[in-house]
């Protein structure tokens, strides 16, 4: 994963312009069932999800079209911590090369310059720009269509069939936008709106597939 850290340290009655500090670049209701061949096809309600909502909603729609104009994607923004925040910007470049330290540095510093004018965090925090990595979440319909054929993993925000996590290989969207999860002879159709949590698992297929690299 390639990562670039920077630090706040400002008292939050005056700001909280990050200021750099570098790193090296490194991420229910029960399912009615129907019978399709030798495949038991499970159908997940539709039901909402837990969505990036509040603050770190907030700064995505804020820096989600600079990033984008610099030729970057915001693949998930993420606010931790209590006394002293962590937030993480995951992006990824849209010609989807690996990313290097130099374009998280580029990101970071056109962040830093968006919140600082902007100033949408009232408190100190620590800044990290980093690249998904191999074992990447994925957070938008085009990633479960991009990683066709990888395993992954799920967590949707209703028991299913009682459990919330499922494993298997990604098999893309089918034509009503729901996730096709593999898992042995089990084909599951989860609307992305119930899917709370996703991410590739680490495998030697992805590991000998996977551009995120880093570059010099």
């Amino acid at each position: 994963m390639t990562e670039i850290e920077q630090d706040t340290a400002t008292p939050a009655s005056a700001g909280s312009s990050p200021v750099a500090a570098a790193a090296d670049c490194l991420e229910t209701v029960r399912p009615d069932e129907m019978v399709s061949g030798d495949t038991r096809m499970v159908e997940i309600a539709d039901t909402p999800s837990l969505r990036a909502t509040g603050l770190a909603q907030k700064v995505e729609a804020l820096l989600a079209p600079s990033v984008e104009s610099m030729g970057y994607a915001i693949v998930r923004v993420l606010l931790m911590g209590q006394r002293r925040m962590t937030l993480q910007i995951m992006v990824e470049r849209l010609d989807q090369a690996p990313l290097s330290v130099e374009d998280c540095a580029d990101v970071s510093r056109a962040v830093s310059a968006l919140l600082d004018v902007h100033d949408p965090i009232k408190s100190e925090y620590v800044l990290e720009v980093s690249s998904p990595g191999i074992d990447r979440p994925l957070t938008r319909p085009a990633h479960f269509e991009r990683f066709r054929g990888f395993e992954a993993r799920l967590e949707t925000d209703r028991m299913i069939d009682e459990r919330k996590r499922f494993k298997g290989r990604l098999d893309g969207l089918d034509a009503d936008g729901r996730v096709r999860l593999i898992e042995g002879e089990t084909v599951w159709l989860v609307p992305l709106r119930a899917v709370a949590k996703a991410k590739l698992i680490l495998t030697d297929e992805l590991l000998a597939t996977s551009p995120d690299r880093p570059r010099q």
